[in-house]
């Protein structure tokens, strides 16, 4: 081979293998943009145990979710596979929870649900017009394909983290996820949401534990054993004082030995209008 031939594809190569990682450098690990939509423009309800959103604000910050959207979007996948797992893993939290935001702008202010961003055979979070990792995904790839998929991050307190939009869903919390203090922030997200009563309680009239619908659709992920958890009773036995007031009731849900059932979901927008 022709010797400045090869000097210029040796030369190719070598850009391909660092333009990723040069990327990756460049992403803003910190997601600063990110919480400084968030701080503005999130509400925190019942003592941080729930929070509305101004959708009106992002309306009007558009020009700034659009812009940390497109850094997302700029992430190739070969950059997001170089990150460390926590870093991988509030990338994609924080792009779930960023790209549901724009989804609902699509619609606002006549949205009443984001199930009625769906059609009568589709849900809103299987089509694919998200531009993320060199691809179009869809909000349930990011979720169950990415950060659900088995043997890749096994964190079920990942349910506490991604937002749905929906009154029911646990709380879009105030700051970006950041991976540094992931492992704090998602055990907050737990105890926050465990500790609210109109999702999660004990309802002593019928001796029972009341969990979130959440609960009913990935209590597998709870079940598997993930992080020592075991079982879904318990993972309940170790917020067994934020779901119950008495102590004979916290005992009883701590011995694990308690009827569970699952409330009803509220799909309404959590938009505080």
């Amino acid at each position: 081979m022709n010797p400045a031939r090869r000097r210029i594809l040796l030369a190719g190569t070598a850009a391909m293998v660092i333009a990723p990682a040069a990327r990756a450098q460049a992403f803003d690990q910190g997601h600063a943009a990110w919480t400084a939509l968030l701080k503005k423009h999130v509400l925190l309800l019942r003592g941080g145990q729930a929070s509305q959103v101004r959708y009106a604000g992002f309306a009007a910050d558009r020009g700034a979710l659009k812009a940390y959207l497109d850094a997302l979007s700029a992430v190739p996948a070969a950059a997001l596979q170089a990150w460390s797992k926590p870093q991988q893993q509030a990338f994609l939290i924080n792009a779930y929870n960023a790209f549901t935001v724009e989804l609902i702008l699509t619609r606002y202010p006549d949205l009443k649900s984001i199930k009625d961003l769906g059609q009568l055979f589709s849900s809103p979070w299987k089509p694919k017009w998200i531009p993320l990792l060199g691809g179009k995904v869809s909000l349930d790839d990011i979720e169950h394909a990415m950060l659900r998929e088995r043997g890749r991050y096994d964190e079920p307190r990942v349910h506490f983290a991604v937002n749905c939009a929906s009154i029911g869903c646990p709380m879009l919390r105030e700051e970006a996820f950041v991976a540094d203090r992931l492992e704090a922030q998602l055990e907050q997200q737990a105890e926050r949401f465990m500790a609210d009563r109109t999702r999660n309680r004990w309802n002593p009239q019928r001796g029972r534990l009341e969990l979130s619908k959440i609960f009913d659709w990935y209590g597998e992920d709870f079940r598997l054993g993930h992080r020592g958890i075991g079982s879904l009773a318990a993972f309940a036995a170790r917020h067994a004082d934020r779901l119950a007031d008495a102590p004979a009731e916290r005992e009883r849900i701590r011995g694990q030995q308690v009827e569970i059932a699952f409330l009803d979901y509220d799909w309404a927008l959590n938009d505080a209008r």
